[in-house]
């Protein structure tokens, strides 16, 4: 057995899934996203609150914080809401705090004085990769929250000094495959998440073996592979960031309205019954 036997439709070992940006989906956050990466599909949003955490106060510095949360749905066997269990997931909350750092390694936090960003992620569709997907989703919905701060004169410069990107890459029977879905993931050798700066930077690598250890020469092609997926989400992000309420497809169109998977312009029906007939959910 091939590793392109695992890849679903024919994609190529190096191609990412089809993925969407729509904009604006909530009306009272800053900023705000909806990111679908094949049928994984996140919803990302960013307040500005006052107030720092005990150990930063007095020391005029902000601070950003994320929270990931699964809803009960996203996935085929219900997944129990934290308020059920009466406790923290212990997984939330080793990818909420994947996600602030990745950010805060972007973010100059003195710009915003003593206030809290917040971003909170959470995802509609699991089907792999949803802890990259929120982390490329936030970046995009903070970046259009620091445009609406500036506009509003909350914020007097931009306060993110490069942008970042996440892609899950693994490696399967010597072969590198990018963006993994589920059913990959779960049959993987070893798997990776990499977040990347719009500059060619790394902010975190993680990296396991999960049935083979891999080399040194492998992790170095899976960071130079993690690279060149990076640059086409911001290839989307850059030229795309004066697109709001409007729906955008990995290749930069905006979506088309009478396309089976459009989203329509203005602020998507998420929970309508048209849109979860057509989006397959």
């Amino acid at each position: 057995m091939t590793a392109m036997v695992l890849r679903r439709q024919g994609r190529p070992l190096d191609q990412m899934r089809d993925a969407r940006i729509t904009y604006d989906v909530f009306g009272y956050a800053a900023g705000s996203v909806l990111f679908e990466l094949g049928n994984t599909k996140v919803l990302c949003s960013v307040s500005l609150q006052p107030g720092v955490p005990a150990f930063l106060k007095g020391k005029r510095v902000g601070w950003l914080t994320a929270e990931y949360a699964m809803l009960p749905t996203a996935t085929t066997v219900r997944t129990t809401r934290e308020s059920e269990q009466g406790r923290k997931n212990g997984r939330n909350v080793e990818i909420s705090r994947f996600i602030g750092r990745s950010l805060r390694a972007v973010v100059d936090l003195e710009k915003i004085g003593e206030r809290t960003i917040i971003i909170d992620c959470d995802v509609l569709q699991a089907d792999g990769s949803t802890r990259t997907a929120c982390i490329t989703a936030a970046n995009f919905a903070l970046e259009q929250a620091q445009r609406a701060w500036i506009s509003a004169r909350i914020i007097d410069a931009p306060i993110m000094h490069d942008g970042i990107a996440a892609v899950s890459i693994g490696l399967y029977d010597g072969q590198i495959l990018v963006d993994l879905d589920f059913r990959e993931d779960s049959s993987i050798d070893a798997d990776f998440n990499i977040v990347m700066t719009r500059s060619g930077q790394f902010v975190e690598v993680q990296g396991a073996a999960e049935r083979r250890p891999y080399t040194l020469q492998q992790c170095m092609l899976v960071q130079e592979t993690a690279m060149r997926a990076a640059q086409t989400l911001f290839c989307m992000g850059q030229e795309n960031a004066s697109h709001t309420k409007k729906s955008v497809d990995l290749s930069g169109t905006p979506a088309n309205s009478s396309s089976e998977r459009s989203i329509s312009e203005g602020k998507a029906p998420l929970f309508s019954l048209k849109n979860r007939l057509t989006s397959g959910t």
